[in-house]
C-alpha cells in the first residue's frame, strides 16, 4: 500500500489563522509534568484509530527522554474529560508539531481547529518556524484542518508500507 506523507510549515507567526470558536466550552490546559502514563494514554486514546504505532511500545524511560526534549504538551478538556491533545517539540529555531488529534468522542464537535490554533500559538512563542507532517491514514480532515490554519505545503512524499 502506498502512503502519503505531506509536510507543511508555517514561517511567521502572522500565517496563522484562526478557528471558529467551539460549540462546547473547551478548556485547553498544559500538562506541565512529565507523566509517561499520562502521554501513553494520550497517543493511544488519539492515534489508536489511525493506525499511529512509531511510539505505541514506548518504555517509560523512552517518553520521559521524550518530554525532556522540551516538549509542551497542551490538552483539550470537553466538560472535565480529556478530548484531545497537541505535543509540540522544539527543534532549535523550529518547533515541531509531534502529535495532534482529537479522542473518537470529540471528532466533529468543532474542537480541532480551536486545539490546533491554540497549540500553534503557543509554538510561535519560541519558535521561527512551525511546522507539521500528516500523511494518508491520519484522518482525511486533517490536512485541511492545517491548511485553513494557514500552514503551508513545502513536500510529499510517498512510500510502501
Amino acid at each position: 500500500m502506498d502512503v502519503t506523507t505531506w509536510y507543511l510549515e508555517q514561517t511567521s507567526p502572522s500565517d496563522l489563522r484562526p478557528a471558529r470558536p467551539p460549540r462546547d466550552d473547551v478548556d485547553i490546559v498544559r500538562a506541565e509534568i512529565p507523566s509517561a502514563d499520562f502521554h501513553r494514554f494520550l497517543y493511544s486514546a488519539v492515534g489508536g484509530g489511525w493506525q499511529w504505532t512509531d511510539r505505541r511500545d514506548w518504555t517509560d524511560e523512552q517518553w520521559l527522554s521524550w518530554l525532556g526534549l522540551g516538549v509542551e504538551t497542551w490538552v483539550a478538556y470537553l466538560r472535565g474529560t480529556p478530548a484531545g491533545y497537541i505535543a509540540l517539540e522544539p527543534q532549535g529555531a523550529s518547533v515541531e508539531i509531534a502529535y495532534f488529534g482529537l479522542m473518537p468522542f470529540a471528532i466533529g464537535k468543532g474542537l480541532g481547529g480551536h486545539l490546533l490554533h491554540h497549540g500553534t500559538a503557543k509554538a510561535w512563542t519560541s519558535a521561527e518556524r512551525v511546522w507539521v507532517h500528516t500523511c494518508s491514514l491520519d484522518s482525511p480532515a486533517a490536512r485541511g484542518n492545517y491548511e485553513a490554519r494557514g500552514f503551508r505545503l513545502y513536500k510529499t512524499e510517498v512510500s510502501k508500507v
